[in-house]
């Protein structure tokens, strides 16, 4: 009779400690739950697209990036303000003065991102610099069906991935790069150079960023999707003869 009431007992004290181990499992998943919520509703919904120099030396030395001519102060990092969501359109219903719409910083529209800054020699040697757009991530690829189209001084050319089917450019884009690189912890799509930039010439950028709903790789499987990117503007002296 003792036998079996100390059985009973260990079997008892053995479920109640796989409950105790259950419910500790269940507290530790669903923290890491949240806190993966938390990094990616930071990394992704509060997520802007920037503009940086590529270094302080870069600032210092002269160039200038800034939004407004009246405000020709130049800045580190500037901020593109985000939209929370992006359904895809056709190239055609952007707005045919979006270039010049707006006199600087953010001037978005429905389901599209738009954002016009300036590059000012502010020293006084002449320079050559690049820009490039770095994707920092990418989720349920959704880069197949972005376009991104950069006006400078008003030339405008469209970027795009190479189709999925049959590996030809998209109609009327010039293809993405895809350059990784540990410097920029991100894959390169957009690398171009600007030469023989003197002192006081000033360009004008404006990015447009949208999703191309006449891309055949613009599928229901992209829905959900989302894309992180910057882009990077470095200084390059020219050498003086």
């Amino acid at each position: 009779m003792a036998k079996e009431v100390i059985v009973k007992a260990d079997s008892v004290k053995r479920k109640k400690k796989m409950s105790r181990v259950v419910r500790l499992s269940l507290l530790l998943l669903l923290l890491f739950l949240s806190l993966l919520y938390i990094v990616l509703k930071i990394i992704y919904n509060e997520g802007r697209f920037t503009v940086v120099l590529d270094s302080n030396a870069t600032l210092e030395s002269g160039m200038a990036v800034f939004e407004s001519l009246n405000n020709a102060h130049g800045k580190r990092k500037l901020e593109a303000t985000p939209i929370k969501f992006m359904d895809n359109i056709s190239y055609k219903w952007l707005p045919a003065n979006i270039d010049s719409e707006s006199e600087g910083g953010s001037h978005n529209g429905t389901n599209y991102i738009a954002y016009t800054f300036y590059i000012e020699n502010q020293g006084y040697e002449v320079m050559n610099y690049w820009y490039e757009v770095i994707v920092d991530d990418v989720i349920k690829n959704v880069d197949e069906a972005v376009r991104i189209r950069i006006y400078r001084n008003g030339e405008e050319t469209t970027y795009a991935k190479i189709a999925s089917l049959g590996g030809n450019p998209e109609p009327m884009t010039t293809p993405f790069k895809s350059v990784e690189s540990a410097y920029t912890k991100g894959t390169t799509i957009i690398l171009e150079k600007v030469e023989d930039f003197k002192p006081d010439d000033l360009d004008k950028y404006t990015i447009v960023v949208w999703i191309e709903g006449d891309d055949p790789d613009c599928q229901d499987a992209l829905i959900g999707g989302e894309i992180k990117m910057h882009m990077k503007i470095t200084e390059e002296h020219k050498e003086q003869s």
